[in-house]
């Protein structure tokens, strides 16, 4: 499933996912900054910021040989989402450090199933070629369409992690997160 090189891949049936480069700030800014894409996210990003998230992306790989990754459609080439691993950054989460995966998918490829391909393989890459322990998923009460996906990817909904991040609106706060641990993942294959 993983191809190492130059450039980090994992294929699915319908799916590349690619190592997100240097040059793509332009393709992610005119295709996943949508204002429904981010909604849920604290709203569309700045040109800069997203530069700043790619490159922290590309310090991830650097140092620990996992980030986020571009998902292209295998029948048309174009750029449908993004999703990934990172480690739980955000200094108001209990769980710092912790594995967090995360995607998005550009609103016209909404309810394909594309999120779910894409993140299984991310979770297996988690667990197989990172030895994760265990992976956390964050996003809000508001965002059903998030909070399913975790739920029907065996994800169990832990209360304990919630926290309040000051820069998300009062519909978007608290931050929840859902779990799932290796055992259980390697259960449900």
């Amino acid at each position: 499933m993983a191809e190492m090189g130059a450039e980090f891949r994992l294929e699915t049936e319908r799916l590349v996912l690619r190592q997100i480069g240097e040059d793509d700030v332009d393709a992610h800014l005119q295709t996943l900054n949508s204002g429904r894409v981010m909604e849920r996210l604290g709203g569309p990003r700045t040109r800069d910021e997203i530069a700043q998230n790619h490159a922290k992306t590309r310090a991830s790989y650097a140092e620990e040989g996992f980030g986020f990754l571009f998902a292209y459609e295998l029948t048309t080439g174009e750029l449908v989402g993004h999703c990934g691993m990172k480690r739980v950054d955000n200094e108001h989460a209990p769980n710092l450090g912790d594995h967090e995966i995360g995607w998005l998918i550009r609103d016209d490829r909404w309810r394909m199933g594309y999120a779910e391909e894409a993140v299984r393989a991310i979770m297996g890459w988690a667990f197989r070629d990172h030895d994760a322990p265990h992976l956390v998923a964050l996003t809000s009460t508001a965002n059903a369409g998030s909070w399913n996906l975790m739920q029907k990817l065996g994800m169990e909904r832990r209360a304990d992690l919630d926290f309040t991040d000051p820069e998300f609106p009062p519909e978007d706060s608290p931050t929840i997160q859902y779990s799932i641990t290796r055992d259980r993942w390697e259960a449900a294959q």
